[in-house]
């Protein structure tokens, strides 16, 4: 099959691209990604002359691009991880977030309508739900749980939710949408929580908390998301909603403690800093639908998940020593602004 992934070199979106190579070694990726500042180029090297890899460089806003991709590669699946997601840059310009969260994915749905496909697949977050009280540990957020937006993020990926189920019941496309919970692992850009507090810890910088850091995130590794969305693209059902949650609730300032601990640095470094306007209080999924349905349990436990994400961070640091410099912005030009492997 031919599978368009789009935000594919952004944090998800390119374990999702390592993932598909290595389980569906016969299907062709094709890699779309607008290179805006969390978009690396550098981290999809390892498969840039893989055979059945394709990168694009395209907005998804751009319609007379998507459409002439759409004509060009005949996608059978196209799995839409493009997306701005950090809360605190939706909360200072939210209209960057509409367009490319609202307006992006119509313009994707629009073009699988006129081509054609077999699914589309949108993938969502948790935050549509808004938060759960920190004193209920029994309440979780089902499938069927209201949506009740926070940020100006959560509220695009809402609405885009709610366009991509009017499509699937007015024109009959074939859709499906998951909602994860906090991604964590290789290749995440360095504003996130967990490799921003790696990367200040290592420079024996200050760790910025919110608050008191009690809020709680339940937390989900990269690669077992990338396998459920795998699952949920190719056996889950037309026109359902998935929850991919990690069963790893942590609050923020563990989390934080425990980087130090593993790197052997001072709790003295954690900075309590003024807390984020109307910051969610904690999330917490019941993925009980896609266990049911298609057998998917996370399978990495936190504890050792970080460990992994950590020694990963240790063990490249190149890569996000770039990104927070600058120079991971140059990455395009100077090693493919003048070759014919990109368009």
């Amino acid at each position: 099959m031919n599978i368009i992934v789009t935000g594919g070199a952004g944090f998800i979106g390119s374990n999702f691209v390592f993932y598909e190579l290595k389980a569906h070694p016969e299907d062709r990726i094709i890699c779309v990604d607008s290179l805006t500042y969390a978009g690396n180029l550098s981290t999809l090297e390892p498969v840039m002359n893989h055979p059945n890899f394709r990168f694009v460089k395209l907005d998804i806003c751009d319609r007379e691009g998507v459409y002439k991709l759409f004509e060009e590669e005949k996608p059978d699946i196209v799995a839409n991880f493009a997306a701005e997601s950090h809360v605190d840059r939706s909360i200072e310009n939210p209209t960057v977030f509409l367009n490319t969260n609202i307006i992006g994915t119509s313009v994707l749905m629009d073009a699988c309508r006129k081509y054609g496909i077999r699914r589309y697949h949108q993938v969502s977050t948790d935050e549509v739900y808004g938060d759960l009280p920190l004193d209920r540990p029994d309440l979780f957020f089902h499938e069927d749980t209201p949506i009740h937006t926070s940020s100006p993020y959560s509220t695009s990926k809402a609405s885009a939710d709610l366009l991509v189920n009017a499509y699937h019941r007015t024109y009959g496309l074939p859709v499906s949408i998951s909602r994860c919970s906090n991604n964590y692992g290789p290749y995440q850009f360095p504003e996130k929580l967990i490799p921003l507090m790696i990367a200040n810890a290592l420079a024996d910088k200050p760790l910025p908390v919110y608050g008191e850091g009690l809020n709680v995130r339940d937390w989900l590794y990269v690669e077992d998301h990338c396998k459920a969305i795998d699952l949920i693209m190719r056996k889950g059902t037309v026109g359902e909603v998935y929850n991919i949650g990690g069963h790893n609730e942590m609050k923020n300032i563990d989390i934080v403690k425990l980087i130090c601990d593993y790197l052997d640095k001072p709790y003295s470094l954690i900075e309590h800093v003024t807390d984020r306007k109307g910051h969610d209080r904690r999330y917490a999924i019941d993925p009980t639908k896609i266990h049911g349905e298609l057998g998917w349990l996370p399978e990495t436990m936190f504890k050792d998940g970080i460990k992994m994400t950590i020694q990963w961070y240790l063990d490249n640091k190149s890569w996000w020593e770039n990104i927070i410099s600058g120079e991971y912005q140059n990455y395009y030009k100077e090693m493919y602004g003048k070759k014919k492997v990109l368009d």
